[in-house]
């Protein structure tokens, strides 16, 4: 989600030093910083990569000669005795590198004085018009870090993971300045840290939580405690901007290169074989490029992980919103410190004992897919009509019908994979829609019912022989480097093997199978065979694991113990019943061997974790984080406002395609922003 920027010229000029040196630096400074600002802050905040931009600009933005430009209206960051030694978050706020001698004195000198830098809640026009003030009444986004045991379990030895954190604090900022106008203004709870912190994970593994609290805090906040609590997100170990962050390429072009040989699907992969050799030489450069680190990335890593951050917050009792992947980090972590448990919930459930299986983390995840594309990508499309679904259109003098409709889509899909379909691009140039791509493009927009409206225009085109949309949605989803946009800083690409990398350890000790490759070659025919739809990308999630141990014999810690130790409280999972990747069966295989230490929403809607808006899922929800109440019976029934294709339609009777302003181009990538891709 893009922060608001503050109006400039509301708050009094900020002292000014006379002229020297060191106004020269500091001009030379915030140039830096503005440029960076431009090419990487604002344009893909979601996905940046704090490493590269750390490599080339650390040492100059450390040099102090931001610092002391001006004075703050709010004092000095990081505040004294503070765990997480956190500043108002900036372009240049960055964990300090693992190599620095001063990592604490170099932090402090990313202070940027200025308020008008830094990263504020969105604002009202209410809070305009009553202040005058851009600022007073608005929460605040703050930067921070924790250092944490790269090994828990051995004392001897003394690397450390520097864990990334991004906290939105509702109560904003208090001022210290002077002014009489700031201090009649000054909110008592400003600058307060709330009751409760809600610590939010959104998945993956690889999904970076500092990421999903640009994208997600000020909306979790008021959907769970109606605006009340805090959200702290962080990366996980190996993750974006936590140190050391895990990326076996050298360059993201370089894995887009190798992805277009590596992501062949069953139905027009050439070999298996091929693909394996090819994850072999990923997980060398892994070793070569980092060494034993992967040893360090497990679910129960990361657990521990995440009771310190508990313990840097000081609360007694973890209040969490823990998503899909994040449901196995909370599962983990509740059992081995039972007694921290508070007010957590588990949405999108996965069942982690799945994870301790050979290829567990692909197979048992394969329930939903198919059905999210026959009930409600296109049962839903002819329910809605042909104003809300292009590919409820008729053809001719014949209505649709769901089974054609159904064979119509399939028989489009296997026609790409037979002949792929050329496309173009003014600003890339030819390409080519692939039967891969495509079908990966349908399985990410099952996670996201909003996205279907523009699904179905595309395919509905794509049909009709024009490759336009299909192309602009394809070449968004499927590279990771754009050479649209300014070169970045330096060539640290994304951390994306830290996803295969976990699953691994996670599963190291499962028997491989004597047929080798062959037992791998059966696997894939029964996933793909289940779900045409999912199978493929399951496969290939569990599929590079066949040479973890290779490389790494044993993770240092995995969690092999049940799920049903007695928590000081009951967690509350929330399970959909159309979910593409995290099937109700989990939550409920789940709730049976948590007992009475949980509570489960049966959300009946589409697409991945509870986005599927129901007041009642919601109200639930509200109520658990604000007042530790849960309902009675071990499982509630909730169902989804609203249908797809019809969101806002029934409020407004007017269709989302009604006006000129529908763009499917832009609907794809608000789906791609929000699923973090």
């Amino acid at each position: 989600m893009e922060k608001s920027s503050p109006p400039a010229g509301l708050f009094p000029s900020p002292t000014v030093e006379p002229q020297s040196r060191r106004s020269s630096t500091c001009s030379k400074a915030l140039v830096v910083l503005g440029l960076v600002g431009l090419a990487a802050f604002y344009n893909h905040l979601p996905s940046l990569s704090y490493e590269g931009f750390r490599e080339q600009y650390y040492s100059h933005l450390t040099s102090g000669a931001v610092r002391h430009c001006a004075h703050s209206p709010y004092g000095p960051f990081p505040l004294p005795d503070d765990p997480f030694h956190f500043l108002p978050c900036t372009n240049a706020t960055l964990p300090p590198a693992l190599d620095d001698a001063d990592p604490e004195r170099s932090w402090a000198r990313l202070f940027d004085p200025n308020p008008a830098h830094w990263s504020w809640g969105n604002n009202t026009k209410e809070q305009d018009v009553q202040y005058g003030d851009p600022y007073a009444g608005r929460g605040i986004y703050l930067c921070g870090y924790l250092d944490v045991p790269l090994d828990y379990l051995n004392k001897t030895e003394d690397r450390i993971v520097r864990l990334a954190v991004t906290k939105y604090q509702v109560s904003g900022l208090a001022r210290v300045d002077t002014l009489p106008s700031a201090r009649a203004l000054t909110n008592t709870f400003a600058g307060r840290k709330s009751e409760r912190t809600i610590v939010i994970e959104p998945g993956g593994p690889g999904g970076s939580g500092t990421s999903y609290a640009w994208r997600a805090a000020e909306d979790v906040s008021k959907r769970l405690s109606a605006g009340k609590f805090d959200v702290l997100g962080w990366d996980p170990r190996g993750v974006n901007a936590t140190l050391p962050a895990i990326s076996c390429f050298p360059y993201d072009a370089d894995r887009d290169r190798w992805a277009m040989l590596t992501g062949q699907y069953r139905e027009v992969s050439p070999s298996l074989a091929f693909a394996d050799a090819m994850n072999n030489a990923t997980f060398r450069a892994c070793r070569e490029r980092h060494g034993d680190l992967p040893r360090f990335v497990s679910t129960a890593s990361v657990a521990r992980d995440m009771e310190e951050i508990r313990k840097a917050l000081g609360e007694d009792e973890m209040t969490g919103y823990l998503v899909s992947y994040g449901t196995g980090i909370g599962q983990t972590w509740a059992n081995m410190f039972p007694d921290s448990v508070g007010r957590v919930i588990l949405d999108g459930t996965e069942y982690v004992r799945d994870h301790r299986l050979l290829g567990g983390f692909g197979w048992t995840a394969l329930d939903n897919a198919t059905d999210a594309w026959h009930d409600g990508f296109l049962g839903e499309c002819l329910n809605a009509g042909p104003e809300h679904c292009a590919l409820a259109r008729q053809r001719g003098e014949e209505s649709v019908t769901l089974q054609d409709l159904e064979v119509r889509m399939k028989e489009l899909v296997v026609s790409i994979s037979q002949q792929p379909v050329a496309g173009y691009l003014e600003s890339s140039g030819p390409s080519i829609i692939t039967y891969s791509a495509l079908v990966a493009a349908i399985y990410g927009s099952m996670y996201n019912a909003k996205s279907w409206p523009a699904l179905a225009q595309m395919l509905y085109e794509l049909e009709a022989g024009n490759s336009t949309l299909a192309t602009a949605f394809l070449d968004k989803s499927e590279w990771e480097y754009d050479p649209t946009l300014p070169s970045p800083p330096s060539p640290k690409p994304s951390s994306d093997e830290l996803g295969s990398l976990v699953i691994c350890a996670d599963s190291y000790d499962a028997p491989l199978p004597p047929e080798g490759l062959a037992w791998w070659e059966s696997l894939w025919a029964n996933m793909t065979t289940r779900s045409w739809i999912s199978g493929n990308s399951r496969f290939f999630n569990v599929f590079p694991c066949r040479h973890f141990t290779a490389y790494w014999p044993q993770p240092a810690e995995v969690y092999r113990e049940s799920l049903d130790h007695v928590l000081k409280n009951p967690v509350l999972l929330i399970a959909e019943t159309y979910d593409p990747a995290t099937p109700l069966r989990n939550g409920r295989r789940l709730l049976a061997e948590m007992g009475a230490n949980a509570r489960l929403v049966v959300h009946h809607g589409y697409g991945h974790s509870s986005r599927d808006t129901s007041t009642c899922t919601d109200e639930v929800a509200r109520r658990y984080i604000l007042e530790g109440q849960l309902p009675d019976a071990q499982e509630t029934d909730c169902f989804a406002d609203e249908k797809p294709y019809l969101y806002g339609v029934n409020a407004t009777g007017v269709s989302v395609q009604g006006g000129v302003a529908w763009d499917p181009v832009q609907v794809w990538r608000e789906h791609l922003r929000e699923m973090g891709w």
